[in-house]
């Protein structure tokens, strides 16, 4: 009898129960493609005086892109694109420079704001303002003929009362 229950459980079922077929785990992290698709910063110093850096995993799914310019688009605020300049360091940072600026002031950014991009693709990030209790701004345009407009004239959207 103990000969028979040592066989028993020297099958090397493992875990699972059912040995013997391919295992239903993705596969581990490391080989899974780089895809960042969505980030987010939190505001510490002046936005208006400072560049915002990206994050650095957002710089390395660009790799080899680094587009010269992006287009800022606010989520729910019309169809404007706002051109933002945008600058690499060459140690695989990534800034939103010329044109934040006026982005942010538009849009209400400001010390203590949680601010969503999501990568659309051709260079579009739309964003998502929250502000220092972590509720979102809701915004909506005026102006039908936005995309007209310069980025020169900082015409903010209306927070809805």
């Amino acid at each position: 009898m103990a000969s028979t229950s040592r066989t028993r459980t020297g099958r090397g079922r493992g875990r699972g129960g059912r040995g013997g077929g391919s295992s239903s785990l993705p596969p581990p992290p490391s080989t899974l493609p780089l895809i960042i698709e969505e980030f987010f910063i939190v505001v510490y110093e002046d936005p208006l005086v400072k560049k915002v850096r990206t994050p650095k995993k957002f710089a390395d799914y660009l790799d080899g892109q680094e587009p010269a310019k992006v287009y800022l688009r606010a989520a729910d605020c019309g169809p404007r694109l706002w051109t933002v300049e945008v600058l690499f360091d060459g140690q695989g940072r990534m800034y939103l420079d010329k044109g934040w600026e006026n982005f942010a002031i538009a849009h209400g950014v400001d010390f203590g704001c949680f601010v969503h991009f999501k990568y659309e693709g051709d260079d579009v990030l739309t964003v998502k303002v929250f502000d220092g209790t972590m509720c979102r701004k809701y915004y909506y345009s005026d102006d039908e003929d936005a995309d007209d407009e310069s980025d020169d004239d900082v015409k903010p959207c209306i927070h809805p009362l």
